[in-house]
């Protein structure tokens, strides 16, 4: 049964990693525990992955460390007919293998898992009603609601390319756009960072309940600019987060 349960305990890690620094430590240990009473054997000769038409070789030794690099295999076309991934040891030892299915699926609808998030954006200086223009200074509002206490969450929010987020002190910076901003309820940021790709506040503890914050953006560049999904996200339970999709912004 140590397979087994070795094998559930893999699968529950996400992106490589278990939840929290505390199953990580001990998932280690477990791990560690395992190899030195079943993995005697050391692992030489070659692997080989193959899906659909493509194919790639991994060869032991000392050129290869003991944790190698990922192997990308692409799809195999658009025809949508099934195809088989192989793998094969050709060699000494039984090395493991984790499969993963990477593709880029677009937030279509708000997640909640234990956050809900909700975006709002007024104008402050607006050139055109009814339409976002170069130059045009907008309020971002989130409004976040908490279904537990939790610590260190993070408010990650994306801006549209080139724009400029007011109240970081540099150059053509306006303080006067950014006297409205307010933000509510039990939580404060313990440091917020005005990034070139978006707006992000760091949190040491977040309590029950709703709460919002504001920051002003000022749009530099005309276009149609397609975004992330704007996210709230416990930094230790990756799990408990909760996001909202942003839909494409065009700026005349």
């Amino acid at each position: 049964d140590t397979v087994k349960m070795l094998t559930g305990l893999l699968a529950r890690q996400e992106r490589g990693v278990w939840w929290t620094t505390n199953a990580n430590v001990w998932g280690t240990l477990a791990v560690a525990a395992f190899s030195k009473q079943f993995e005697t054997i050391p692992v030489s000769g070659q692997a080989k992955a193959s899906f659909g038409d493509s194919a790639q070789v991994v060869k032991w030794g000392e050129q290869v460390a003991k944790d190698p690099a990922p192997v990308l295999l692409p799809w195999p076309g658009t025809n949508m007919k099934p195809a088989s991934l192989n793998i094969s040891q050709q060699g000494t030892g039984a090395p493991w293998v984790t499969v993963q299915a990477l593709a880029a699926v677009p937030l279509k609808a708000p997640q909640v898992a234990g956050y809900s998030i909700k975006k709002t954006l007024t104008p402050v200086e607006q050139k055109v009603a009814g339409q976002y223009s170069r130059g045009d200074v907008l309020r971002v509002t989130l409004d976040i609601d908490a279904q537990s206490d939790m610590t260190q969450v993070v408010v990650d929010d994306p801006i549209p390319a080139g724009a400029t987020i007011l109240g970081n002190g540099l150059g053509r910076d306006s303080a006067i756009a950014t006297q409205g901003e307010k933000s509510s309820g039990w939580a404060w940021p313990d440091f917020e960072e005005r990034r070139f790709a978006g707006y992000r506040a760091y949190y040491g503890y977040v309590m029950r309940g709703k709460f919002s914050v504001q920051y002003t953006v000022r749009l530099n560049n005309a276009g149609t600019f397609k975004m992330p999904a704007t996210r709230v996200e416990a930094m230790y339970a990756p799990d408990v987060f909760g996001a909202a999709p942003n839909a494409a912004m065009v700026v005349k």
